[in-house]
């Protein structure tokens, strides 16, 4: 090893390690050079700001170090240009140059138990270590500094274990502590009030037990912080729902991510209905009830950006089980190009969607995007100038740049039957949240005819189908003509993730035989990825779009009759250009940005 073990984080040796890996020039070590005494003492004043107000567990020992200011700098890697000289680059680096394994540490693969009970959070804190997995008598901690020796002798001696050091980024140590330690102590101070654990068998047959007099209340602070943990967890890995699911002995914690569930949590079960009346009160949902499903809102605070979330209770086996879904104002309120459309395609819904009137149908199955589609398109037209009224079940998302009105059955307020009160209320576009009878059909068709410009959706597998389903709903073909203007179809693939990404080639017969022709012949081209921490080991991140618009054009109207034959529509769609699903998701995949089996699988059954 080249560098002084001594002092490993001298500004001469990170600074030789990081020019020696191409991640700086010359001229960015002068630069480090030059600024590190300011950036140093804003650094410690920042520290000294934190240390002060933090409890005597949470204080960070270690002093600000060379790491820390060139990861403030926010220099260009000068490798690659586009990115960021960030802090885990730095670590990534040095560990090569110590010959320590780097490691970047998954959240959902960390057993809670072996995090917490290990060693004391203080000490955790102080070292920046954190155990992370054992194997064979052998206990393996991540650490920023591998160096400090002493304290992992301590950390063998505490565990009876031999101890592996890895190399991980500070920040995600801290972080870390801070999660785990936090949710576990809330969750075993809540648990120690309830005594022992029960079954819980209320919506199958009574279980009988004697309770105690100190029933765990939602208000309790120990269930407080265990339910804010929860929900800063999904925020940070970027769920866009959590389950909260009770089963005979425990209760497991589950948050989807890009389209995928992941078990997260297993809590104690006595700690179960403490938590869901945590959520209830949150969400102003009657706690007593526990016998029929109950629908709610809450409004929570994700760095700065205020998130909705909406939560559903249901009665199973073994309790009450929610589900949140987390309305993300940056992935539901989009740029139309971020979508995922193709050139053509952008520019053919652009046009449908500044029609002065009639109606747009948006179509897809549930989970396949629509709502985002929607809330993007009417912000996209939305201006001082226009009214926008929508009516939905529920208001998945609050925005004030709409007059959103919420479907409440109990007291007569229906698709079908408000449409006939907005038409008083002056609007210029009207967004239907589902056109699901003739009644919502009829009204909808009504406001295309006056001149208003509806947006609604429909539960078909493509465009054109939903021709044939709004006939099956009852409405005449000719009024189909009269006020259609233009159908999308959408669905999600999962995109592939660009710190894993690799490419490999396969021959277009092999495609085929699975069935997915690509209208190339001989070996093809593609990209996967390998799978690593940033994507769980999926080899995915983050999702795409894929589209099918259809411009409903006088050709086509005149297709359009009682007798409707779709093959004919269809082919003159083709004529005009149409770009179908499966065509999409095929472009996608030659350009790189997912894979044959998601093609497969969202467009499966697609032409």
């Amino acid at each position: 090893m080249s560098n002084d073990i001594k002092n490993p984080f001298s500004v001469k040796n990170v600074c030789r390690t990081l020019l020696k890996s191409g991640l700086i020039s010359h001229g960015q070590e002068k630069e480090i050079l030059e600024k590190k005494e300011s950036f140093t003492k804003r650094l410690e004043k920042l520290r000294a700001l934190k240390h002060a107000s933090a409890t005597y567990g949470a204080r960070i020992i270690n002093p600000i170090t060379i790491i820390d200011v060139i990861a403030s700098l926010n220099l260009d890697r000068a490798d690659d240009t586009t990115k960021i000289l960030d802090e885990e680059s730095i670590f990534q680096a040095l560990a090569k140059e110590w010959d320590i394994p780097y490691k970047k540490i998954d959240p959902l693969k960390l057993d809670l138990n072996l995090v917490t009970t290990t060693i004391p959070r203080s000490f955790a804190m102080k070292h920046l270590i954190l155990p992370i997995a054992i194997k064979d008598g052998l206990l393996t901690v991540a650490t920023s500094n591998p160096f400090n020796t002493e304290a992992m002798e301590d950390v063998g001696r505490a565990s009876n274990l031999k101890v592996r050091a890895v190399v991980s980024s500070k920040s995600d140590i801290i972080k870390l502590i801070d999660e785990f330690f936090g949710f576990k102590r809330s969750i075993a101070a809540a648990e120690h009030m309830f005594g022992a654990p029960s079954v819980d068998l209320g919506n199958l047959e009574q279980f009988v037990r004697l309770k105690s007099p100190d029933e765990l209340p939602s208000n309790d602070l120990h269930v407080v912080n265990a339910v804010n943990h929860l929900l800063n967890y999904a925020f940070d890995q970027r769920a866009s729902d959590i389950h909260i699911e009770p089963k005979r002995d425990e209760s497991l914690v589950r948050m989807r991510i890009d389209g995928v569930l992941h078990t997260v949590y297993r809590l104690p079960k006595n700690v179960h209905s403490a938590i869901v009346s945590r959520i209830k009160t949150l969400s102003r949902l009657d706690m007593a009830e526990k016998r029929r499903p109950q629908d709610g809102r809450v409004k929570a605070d994700k760095g700065g950006v205020e998130v909705e979330m909406r939560i559903s209770t249901i009665p199973v086996a073994f309790g009450e089980k929610i589900v949140m879904r987390i309305m993300d104002p940056d992935i539901l309120l989009q740029d139309l190009e971020k979508l995922g459309f193709t050139s053509t395609d952008l520019i053919r819904y652009n046009q449908i969607i500044n029609m002065p009137h009639g109606i747009i149908l948006v179509c897809g199955p549930t989970g396949s995007g629509k709502s985002t589609t929607l809330y993007s398109t009417l912000r996209s037209l939305s201006t001082p100038e226009i009214n926008i009224t929508t009516i939905e079940d529920p208001i998945e998302m609050v925005n004030e740049d709409f007059n959103q009105i919420a479907v409440q059955r109990a007291i007569g307020i229906t698709f079908g039957t408000i449409l006939r009160n907005i038409l008083r209320q002056d609007p210029d576009i009207i967004m239907i949240g589902e056109m699901r009878d003739l009644e919502t059909a009829e009204n909808a068709v009504q406001a295309a005819l006056t001149g208003h410009l509806v947006f609604s959706t429909l539960h078909t597998n493509d465009t054109l189908s939903s021709i044939t389903r709004l006939l099956d709903l009852g409405v005449p073909h000719f009024l189909i003509q009269a006020t259609l203007v233009g159908i999308l179809a959408q669905r999600l693939v999962r995109k592939i993730c660009s710190y894993c990404k690799e490419s490999f080639e396969m021959e277009a017969s092999e495609l085929k035989a699975v069935g997915l022709d690509v209208g190339k012949k001989g070996t093809i081209k593609l990209y996967r990825g390998r799978g690593c921490q940033r994507c769980r080991g999926t080899g995915y991140h983050g999702r795409s779009g894929i589209f099918e618009v259809v411009s409903y054009t006088e050709p086509i109207k005149k297709m359009t009759t009682s007798i409707t034959d779709m093959e004919a529509i269809r082919a003159q769609a083709k004529k005009e250009g149409l770009i179908d699903l499966r065509e999409n998701a095929v472009r996608k995949l030659l350009h790189g940005v997912t894979t044959y089996q998601e093609v497969l699988r969202v467009t499966w059954g697609q032409p």
